[in-house]
């Protein structure tokens, strides 16, 4: 299947590819209530390219929405918000199939929750803690990912309510290629024997890859060091000089690329904790009904075991390197021919597994076994706790800590922002509403907190006090979305929004909290996120 209107999309496509796109194309997301912070979230995605969408809202738009929300103008004044957002975010992409239900979510959800059932992805927003326990309840029924997001004057939160996340293209900032410099296989090592790494010729010798001069040294290095690879910060320093005394001149970037690629000998990649925790998951023992996911990750774990020998598939990618056009295709085929081995000996794993389950052998394509095995190092599985365990349980300690640590933290806001939920049940409206009301909502708003805080710690809030500025301050903020507040939460929503559609990229593991007073986040994990 081809993705839409590729040209259009171009620099995004260099981000997450077709498959990515293709993701975002057959995606069906529904947006409750479409304030600012939810017409934000949505732009992005509208923009993103996403399949359709459905507004979800029953608010017709007043004269105070135009100094806060881009997607309302004089002449929509009394007409219904979600029939005008809906048609302004059509303007911006006409690609996208865009639709509205001039209906309250909250009374959606009790006269028809098997409406929720259609979307890919629901984000809420500006909802209360009940309606978001039941809508929650209905998404996880039938895995309908959830993300709640929600400005509230100077901060606001995001949370993803899923009931298990796979990620195959994580797309680590700090992963580091896959050479196998200290354990070559046959065509590799016999690459390396072919280079004379003492050639007197200058322009050959300046040419030779640097993983190719590894591969001598660390044999060298095997032959006078009883077969062990260098160990301690002196071996280590004398490996890098012995490699150094090797240059013929100062001039000779692969000589330096080798020294500074040195700890790929010493510290290859291994089975990091992340990806044993995967294959010690129990969903590893798959059955019938297991997703195409697990199903490889069970291939990944008998391959490990057998031709891996110990270690995961090979990419296949080799880095930039100083070296003549014909050294680095050459070297680069013969990573790539590896890794298509891999590719081929886990795909018969995986079609033996289908057997054995009762399901079709061809069900899983080459295609998606290949990018699996490119990406088996950096697997990953989130899974999200429901949210009647996080506002109904103790989550104590990690909470007491952050809260004990500084008066002002941000895992104060976690705690007020559930304190004007309770506000509003109590008293069927917002702390800070009406201005000569402040101080007593104050009072009013600092007891609930503080009660919400002595169930969710589970006794005595001991050390942890909120802070009596930023309970006025909520106050202040009269449940107000302002717009610049309101643009930041709603674009790391349609970020996480993206990372969810795609599967690529690791979203949010707990909860994100955005600080609009000291332009801080921070994520709290408030549960066991595995």
């Amino acid at each position: 299947m081809a993705v839409r209107n590729s040209n259009k999309y171009d620099r995004q496509l260099r981000i997450w590819g077709d498959q990515g796109q293709l993701a975002l194309e057959q995606a069906n997301v529904c947006l409750l209530n479409c304030g600012p912070t939810g017409a934000e979230a949505l732009k992005n995605l509208v923009l993103g390219g996403i399949g359709s969408c459905t507004i979800v809202d029953d608010s017709k738009v007043e004269t105070r929405d135009l100094g806060n929300n881009f997607f309302v103008d004089w002449e929509s004044i009394g007409l219904p918000k979600a029939k005008t957002v809906c048609a302004f975010l059509q303007e911006l992409n006409d690609t996208v199939e865009a639709k509205f239900v001039e209906e309250s979510p909250e009374a959606l959800l009790n006269s028809n929750p098997e409406f929720f059932f259609q979307f890919t992805l629901i984000i809420a927003t500006q909802m209360k803690e009940q309606s978001l326990l039941a809508l929650d309840s209905i998404c996880r029924k039938r895995n309908v990912m959830l993300l709640i997001a929600r400005s509230y004057g100077l901060t606001g939160l995001i949370r993803i309510c899923v009931k298990e996340h796979c990620v195959i293209e994580s797309k680590p900032d700090n992963a580091i290629n896959d050479l196998r410099l200290q354990k070559p296989w046959a065509e590799l090592k016999r690459f390396a024997d072919e280079l004379d790494a003492e050639i007197d010729d200058p322009v050959i010798h300046k040419h030779i890859p640097f993983a190719v001069l590894l591969i001598k040294a660390t044999e060298d290095w095997r032959k006078t060091h009883a077969g062990s690879l260098p160990y301690t910060s002196k071996e280590k320093a004398e490996f890098k000089v012995s490699l150094a005394s090797k240059k013929h001149g100062e001039d000779e970037d692969n000589y330096k690329e080798a020294i500074s690629s040195a700890y790929r000998v010493w510290s290859p990649p291994t089975i990091g904790s992340e990806l044993q925790r995967v294959l010690d998951d129990s969903a590893v023992e798959v059955n019938s009904s297991s997703p195409d996911f697990w199903v490889m990750v069970a291939a990944l774990k008998e391959f490990i075991s057998n031709e891996g020998e110990g270690d995961a598939p090979l990419d296949g990618t080799i880095p930039d390197m100083t070296s003549t056009t014909e050294y680095y295709v050459t070297l680069q085929k013969i990573y790539q021919e590896k890794a298509e081995l891999h590719v081929t000996a886990l795909e018969a794993r995986v079609k033996n597994i289908l057997k054995r389950i009762g399901r079709d052998p061809q069900s899983i394509t080459k295609s998606a076994i290949k990018l699996f095995c490119k990406n088996a190092r950096n697997i990953r599985v989130l899974r999200y706790p429901p949210l009647e365990d996080e506002f109904n349980s103790i989550i104590g300690h990690e909470l007491q800590k952050l809260l004990e640590v500084e008066e002002n933290s941000n895992a104060t806001f976690y705690v007020l922002l559930r304190g004007v939920d309770h506000f509003a049940s109590s008293y069927n409206r917002y702390p800070g509403v009406f201005d000569d009301e402040l101080e007593e909502d104050a009072m009013k708003l600092k007891t609930l907190s503080t009660t919400l805080l002595n169930k969710m710690i589970g006794g005595g809030v001991g050390g942890a006090v909120l802070s009596d500025d930023l309970v006025s301050e909520m106050c202040r903020f009269g449940a107000s979305e302002i717009h610049t507040v309101a643009s930041i939460i709603g674009g790391i929503a349609s970020q996480e929004a993206i990372k969810l559609l795609t599967r690529q990229f690791t979203p949010l593991p707990g909860v994100l909290i955005y600080n609009g007073i000291d332009s801080t986040t921070s994520v709290l994990q408030l549960k066991s996120f595995a």
